[in-house]
């Protein structure tokens, strides 16, 4: 089977090659679109794209990795990132297809991170690089909690916990709050997005022009759900979601902390459940990354997203770094870490 192997230092060089073959109606994921790449890109300097294409049969694969120097790559990704894979056109064979990629990546890359990666994800990366000469090691990196949907929203609330139920209708009948949810970029909403987000628990936002431009990206294609709830004249609660493909994501919250009484990040939570599920009908909703607490109250599933590390095992410096971090994982393993 012949597979034509390309790599490439440039997005625009990908995307020509591409030819719309990773733009938003081809790819159903936001962070497998060549436009994602490109704004994190163009947002954040430290990264520098390198990207591996393969191709048989009219199928392609591409691997979308920064070179962090020294024989070392990465998964081309950011904080806003809340899943990473390869990426495929056609029906395949995928595992053919990723392992010319991974064959590639030994001229230039002695190691490679990708994360986070789903399970199905992180077994294609495993079985591909692990067949060309690459050691793997996966760990986890992060947890996403999801929801399934079914029926209206009074339906999926009613099968909450008693107390999250109870909490969200004594105070919103408690306190007077205002909410108002915008499809689509509302400067005035994103504003208060942001005085929010200043006066919240949350540290400052990694790049708040990348979020921006994103929000207003996609509040043009008609994903974004932007909501605020406010107090009189303050906002004291905002978030906003991405609603595409029957999939609905939560990507930012916060509530100011002196609010935190009142519970307005809870009530907010509820009506934009409400608006997103019986307006947009989501089949699954999820609260993107991280393991807080306060999401199991909202979501019935807990999904594992890994991190990946690949060595090549040709280069006796990154067969040392592999034996050393496969000895490593085996004892967090046996300490039950």
């Amino acid at each position: 089977m012949l597979v034509n192997v390309h790599l490439y230092d440039d997005l625009d060089a990908v995307a020509t090659d591409a030819a719309g073959a990773l733009d938003r109606d081809a790819q159903p994921v936001l962070f497998d679109r060549i436009d994602w790449f490109r704004l994190i890109a163009a947002h954040l300097p430290d990264l520098h794209p390198v990207v591996i294409r393969a191709e048989c049969n009219g199928s392609r694969a591409w691997l979308f990795l920064t070179d962090r120097g020294g024989g070392r790559a990465e998964a081309l990704a950011c904080w806003y990132t809340l899943g990473f894979a390869p990426v495929f056109g056609g029906e395949g064979p995928h595992d053919v297809l990723l392992a010319a990629c991974a064959k590639k990546a030994r001229a230039r890359f002695g190691s490679i991170t990708l994360a986070p990666l789903a399970d199905d994800d992180r077994a294609l990366v495993e079985r591909a690089f692990g067949a060309t000469g690459w050691g793997t090691i996966a760990t986890p990196a992060t947890i996403r909690r999801t929801t399934a949907v079914q029926g209206d929203f009074a339906a999926w609330w009613a099968a909450r916990p008693g107390k999250l139920r109870n909490t969200a209708k004594r105070k919103a009948k408690a306190t007077p709050f205002r909410i108002a949810i915008a499809y689509g970029f509302d400067p005035e909403l994103w504003a208060a997005y942001e005085r929010v987000y200043a006066d919240s628990w949350k540290g400052a936002e990694g790049s708040p022009a990348l979020l921006r431009t994103l929000v207003e990206q996609e509040g043009a294609a008609g994903t974004l759900r932007l909501g605020v709830a406010w107090l009189a004249d303050e906002p004291v609660a905002a978030q906003w979601w991405l609603v595409e493909r029957g999939h609905a994501t939560i990507h930012k919250l916060a509530y100011v902390e002196s609010a935190r009484p009142l519970s307005p990040g809870t009530v907010l939570t509820a009506a934009m459940f409400r608006h997103v599920i019986d307006r947009d009908r989501p089949a699954t909703v999820d609260f993107g990354t991280g393991d807080d607490p306060y999401k199991a109250d909202w979501m019935d599933g807990r999904e594992v997203l890994w991190r990946v590390k690949l060595f090549r095992l040709s280069s006796p410096s990154a067969l040392l770094r592999y034996v050393r971090a496969r000895a490593a994982a085996l004892v967090r393993t046996a300490k039950g870490g």
